[in-house]
């Protein structure tokens, strides 16, 4: 394996930016961060050997449905783990139909971040 794997977490709550920070420095990633979907579409361009985005659904300037409908549209593959304060369980199939890989609800306890980062690497 080459290099250490790259997470790009897209979050405009700095509260938040910085709990996922934290919990995932712990594994050994390159981490970076975007404040909103366009933010992440330059950074994703910037860094295309990105391996995940943890996505934020509710953010300024564009939000988190625009900017995986984009990454998708670009016919990017990459995984991408949604973060919502909205999701339950029915809502599963209506993010994977949105181009999401999977979702986490918010407030994401450290062990769940963990392991769908884990799953997904």
């Amino acid at each position: 394996m080459t290099g250490r794997k790259k997470v790009l977490i897209v979050e405009d709550d700095f509260s938040s930016k910085l709990y996922l920070n934290k919990v995932l420095e712990k594994m050994d990633l390159v981490l970076l961060n975007a404040g909103d979907g366009k933010e992440a579409l330059e950074l994703l361009k910037e860094n295309p050997d990105i391996d995940i985005i943890l996505m934020d659904i509710q953010m300024p300037v564009m939000d988190g449905y625009s900017c995986t409908k984009k990454i998708r549209e670009s016919g990017s593959s990459i995984a991408i783990i949604a973060q919502t304060a909205y999701g339950m369980s029915d809502d599963r199939d209506k993010m994977i139909s949105l181009g999401f890989n999977d979702f986490l609800i918010k407030p994401i306890s450290q062990k769940n971040l963990v392991e769908k980062v884990s799953e997904y690497l």
